[in-house]
């Protein structure tokens, strides 16, 4: 493995994950739902929900024809760049957004959002080109915990600009930290390979790549079955990550300065978790590591219907944080594992779609059980169970997943099985 390149793919995990911490979850996402639009009886929930949403499914319907378009053109690094910089530049914008503004901070959200989610898609893609499969999941455990260590690092840059109020800056801070933390990976991740189609001819084949890496899909049933798991209970942790800070906010009187030392909290605890299942998700498999923490998310979301107080939700954020970082790197890892070679940039767009178009309606459920009970957060929160417990079931039947010392064939082997059989898959 290449140091350097796993560092700068490492430290851009730090900072996109300075936008995730501070402009969706703990400050902006908030702010946007009880100043800008009035959050007294949900209808802030319904709007914050609303940009998740539109987010989810504008990154699902693009990504797999784009993440064909990166394989076949050769342009994977420019995509990342150009998603990056377009949520940087939307991000510095909000500092414009005032109270009433609704229409225009929810275009921003949705173009700030859109920036970071796809730009992940294109990140992603880079992990089977800079791992071997041994250590696949613990690169991507290093990613995550290296993330959650941005996410406080963003905490820390907002926390004294939204203690003296001046929220407009604490956007920009935000946006700017973005920007140089990207630098070092815009600069050193590896370069694009030389496309084997024009842009033109890339774009005009993206949707038949598309409609191609669905099929092969179908003929790995292993990836078929993984992917449908995470279809369900992925949505149910986006849905956690975009509503904790409205929850917290709204049902138990968190202050936005409070918020930010609740999610440094929960930053921390993720960063443990990632790391401590890192090589756990080599040595015993992403299958096992993915079931733990999901019965650990089922246990975190029942509590919280019957949670009281600050103190008690610190507690519980800190629980919900060790599983945070450790199901998401992961899943990667899962996801990395069943790909067949050279397909990183398609299959990686295919995983986007699942995951944000799961990721649709998790969060406008919660949006759309608060505003219809009154604003009553505690029946929308208990709402999620259910993806977790769905997507537990779906899981506990793929027969992949476990200690990853031959990740990367899977996916190989049996897509050759598939078309063997005419591909139809089992």
């Amino acid at each position: 493995m290449n140091r350097k390149t796993i560092t700068v793919w490492c430290l851009y995990d730090f900072a996109n994950s300075i936008y995730v911490a501070t402009i969706p979850t703990a400050v902006w996402g908030p702010y946007y739902a009880t100043v800008i639009v009035g959050n007294a009886t949900g209808l802030g929930d319904l709007w914050w929900s609303r940009v998740v949403s539109a987010t989810m499914v504008f990154v699902a319907v693009t990504s797999p024809i784009l993440g064909a378009v990166a394989d076949y053109a050769g342009l994977r690094k420019r995509l990342l760049i150009t998603y990056t910089l377009v949520s940087v530049g939307a991000t510095a914008l909000l500092a414009t957004v005032e109270p009433g503004m609704i229409f225009l901070g929810f275009a921003l959200s949705l173009i700030s959002y859109i920036g970071f989610e796809g730009g992940i898609v294109f990140y992603n893609a880079y992990l089977p080109e800079i791992a071997p499969p041994d250590h696949q999941g613990r690169v991507s455990g290093w990613g995550f915990a290296v993330g959650y260590a941005g996410s406080f690092a963003g905490l820390l840059i907002a926390l004294p600009l939204i203690r003296a109020d001046r929220y407009g800056a604490a956007f920009l801070a935000v946006a700017l930290g973005f920007l140089l933390f990207a630098l070092p990976g815009f600069l050193w991740l590896p370069a694009d390979r030389p496309g084997r189609l024009s842009i033109t001819q890339a774009a005009a084949g993206g949707f038949r790549g598309t409609v191609e890496t669905f099929r092969a899909v179908l003929k790995i049933p292993q990836l078929r079955g993984f992917l449908l798991s995470y279809l369900f209970y992925e949505d149910g942790v986006i849905t956690v990550i975009n509503m904790a800070g409205l929850f917290a906010a709204k049902t138990l009187g968190f202050a936005l300065t409070e918020l930010l030392a609740l999610f440094a909290i929960v930053q921390v605890s993720a960063l443990a978790g990632a790391w401590a299942w890192a090589k756990p998700t080599d040595r015993l498999g992403p299958k096992l590591v993915v079931m733990a923490m999901l019965v650990q998310w089922s246990v975190v979301v029942t509590l919280a219907y019957f949670v009281q107080t600050k103190t008690q939700f610190l507690l519980l954020a800190a629980l919900a944080g060790t599983g945070l970082g450790a199901v998401q790197a992961a899943s990667r890892a899962f996801m990395a594992s069943l790909i067949p070679h050279g397909k990183a940039g398609e299959f990686f767009g295919f995983y986007a779609l699942c995951g944000k178009s799961a990721s649709i309606f998790g969060p406008l459920l919660f949006g759309i059980v608060s505003s219809q009970t009154g604003g009553n957060q505690r029946i929308a929160i208990l709402s999620v169970l259910a993806f977790y417990v769905v997507g537990g079931l779906l899981l506990a039947r793929v027969r992949a997943g476990g200690p990853s010392l031959k990740a990367g064939a899977i996916g190989a082997e049996a897509m050759a099985r598939g078309a063997h059989r005419g591909g139809a898959g089992t």
